[in-house]
Formats: structure tokens, sequence, C-alpha cells
């Protein structure tokens, strides 16, 4: 048996801190809007990018937009926000990785983005948007699975 160690007995993956890199609240059509009926019709999108800031530490950024809109198509409210962490992952291959940087991460910043959205719909003058649960690791699978679907052509 060969005494080096093996990549399951150097993983790491620790958080190192947790923040908000950028926030906007729009509510472009107030007062007004707060006089119409609400029955909001809800657009999300989200985006993740991840930066190595040295051999062991990356910085992890779930981007978040929301935008809410009434009844005719006119914009209620609109929120960006960029919930960010700098995590150290040592000791994994380039696909664990990968994986890692773009679900695992974003599974653990996306409560965070989730709170401070509610947050400010609320401090908005609106009722609190609480987003339901996302799956990143289905939205993961189904883009590598769209990068492999693309090159086999």
């Amino acid at each position: 048996m060969s005494e080096s160690a093996t990549p399951s007995d150097t993983r790491n993956l620790q958080i190192l801190k947790l923040y908000i890199k950028d926030v906007s609240f729009e509510s472009p059509m107030t007062p007004g809007i707060f006089q119409a009926q609400w029955n909001p019709q809800l657009d999300l999108k989200f985006n993740m990018e991840t930066k190595k800031l040295d051999e062991t530490n990356f910085e992890v950024t779930l981007g978040v937009t929301a935008t809410a809109s009434n009844d005719k198509g006119q914009t209620a409210f609109l929120v960006e926000l960029q919930q960010a962490g700098i995590f150290l992952i040592e000791g994994f291959n380039e696909n664990e990785m990968d994986h890692l940087t773009k679900a695992y991460c974003p599974n653990i910043l996306f409560p965070f983005a989730r709170e401070a959205i509610a947050d400010l719909s609320t401090r908005g003058g609106f009722p609190p948007l609480v987003l339901q649960p996302v799956n990143f690791d289905a939205m993961y699978a189904q883009q590598k699975s769209g990068a492999n679907g693309e090159a086999a052509h």
C-alpha cells in the first residue's frame, strides 16, 4: 500500500466569508403602482460566476434578477442582487470543482439571497417576495447535458 495521501484524505471545503457584492432595487411606477390591482407576474433569472483568488480560495457569486410586473405588464419592482462568498476548496478534481462552484456553493448562497430579496421587496412597499427553493444541482446537470449535447453534434 502506498503511503501517499489519497484525494479523499486532503479534501477540504470551508465557507470563509458570505456577503452581498452588489444590490439594486427599482420601483419605476411608484406611487401609482400601489393603486393598481396586485396580481404580480414574476420573472427570475440566475447566473453563477466563479473567480479563482489563489490556489485554494474561490469567490463564487450567485446573481439573481427578479422582476415583478402587474397585470398590465408594468414593472412593479426589479431587484438585482449578487450574493457572494469566499470558499476554501482543495483536494477535488476538475469535474468536482466545477460542480462545487456551479451547484454546491450556489445552494449555500441562495438562502441569503432569498432573505435579502424578501427584505428589499418589503422595504419597497410590496409584499415580501419569498423565492421558492431552487435545485442548482438539476440546473447544473441540465447545463452539462446541454453542453455535452452541443459538443456531440
